[in-house]
């Protein structure tokens, strides 16, 4: 309730929304530190020592998902900006606000971290060959810029949180409700800045802005869906978990930093954004769905 409350507010308050714009990349980083925190270093190298788990989301993320999205791109625009704009969207890594997501659902956070982070690490160099072989357009991605930022955002944060966990084991124990709540109103913050930032496009084109929530959607189901299906390889439910999330969310904000700097429409960058969106009302709602129904068995992570 509260995601969508949010959400409300952000087209109702733009201005206020948009004020949010500049505080992104550090409410990232805030989410990101307080998830790692609740995980150490010991968690960390128990995921390490199964890369085949990494090796399977990445396929996941990367080669499915940007073929689901590129039928629906065919199906439903065919040509043109928002085409283009899908095409994109099913190229992107996972959202880097995914381990939160799998804390709320109590899977293995530091799997989904790792997951996250490898993924994100080779996005500049997947992303555009991805885009030119399914569209033929060459996309100028400002590959130092973008690896700066995905580290101030993703790596540091993620280090940080599990060296501090790593070393204060027992008193960061005892204040996981609040590094919960921490990362729950930064996760709030981030849609109220998305979607306050991006209003006066939503509400200008209604049909066209409906429509894309649509195939947004059904792309989301199908991450769900794909993540699903690679359970067999995943005993532990935790780790399903894990690649539940990581398949099903998209990072949105590399679509705009990439269309800007290549040069393309702006409209571009409109699936992603309203995916985003999708993604951040349905993606609390299965988390807390897993965390009520799902027994969990104890492990690190």
């Amino acid at each position: 309730m509260l995601v969508v409350l949010t959400a409300v507010a952000g087209l109702a308050l733009p201005t206020a929304g948009a004020a949010l714009a500049g505080a992104v990349g550090p409410l990232l980083a805030l989410l990101i530190f307080a998830v790692s925190l609740s995980f150490d270093a010991d968690a960390l190298r128990a995921v390490l020592r199964r890369p085949g788990l990494q090796l399977l989301a990445t396929l996941l993320v990367y080669v499915p998902m940007s073929l689901v999205a590129l039928l629906l791109a065919r199906m439903t625009f065919g040509a043109g900006p928002l085409w283009l704009g899908l095409i994109l969207l099913g190229t992107l890594p996972t959202d880097v606000s995914s381990p939160l997501l799998v804390w709320i659902a109590r899977g293995n956070v530091a799997l989904a971290s790792v997951f996250n982070a490898v993924n994100t690490a080779i996005s500049p160099v997947v992303v555009p060959l991805l885009f030119l072989v399914y569209t033929g357009v060459r996309l100028d991605v400002p590959v130092l810029g973008l690896v700066a930022d995905l580290a101030a955002t993703v790596l540091v944060p993620t280090l940080a949180g599990v060296a501090v966990r790593t070393r204060w084991r027992q008193r960061i124990a005892r204040i996981e409700p609040v590094l919960s709540a921490t990362g729950a109103l930064s996760y709030l913050a981030l849609l109220f800045a998305v979607v306050g930032t991006n209003a006066a496009a939503m509400l200008d084109a209604p049909v066209t802005m409906l429509l894309l929530a649509g195939v947004a959607l059904v792309l989301n189901l199908s991450g769900y869906g794909i993540a699903l299906l690679a359970g067999p390889p995943l005993p532990d439910p935790r780790d399903r978990v894990a690649m539940l999330f990581t398949v099903s969310k998209k990072e949105f904000s590399i679509a705009a930093l990439v269309v800007f700097a290549s040069g393309l429409p702006a409209e571009v960058a409109l699936p992603a954004v309203v995916y985003a969106v999708v993604q951040m009302v349905t993606s609390p709602a299965v988390a807390h769905r897993l965390a009520r129904r799902t027994a969990v068995a104890p492990g690190p992570g």
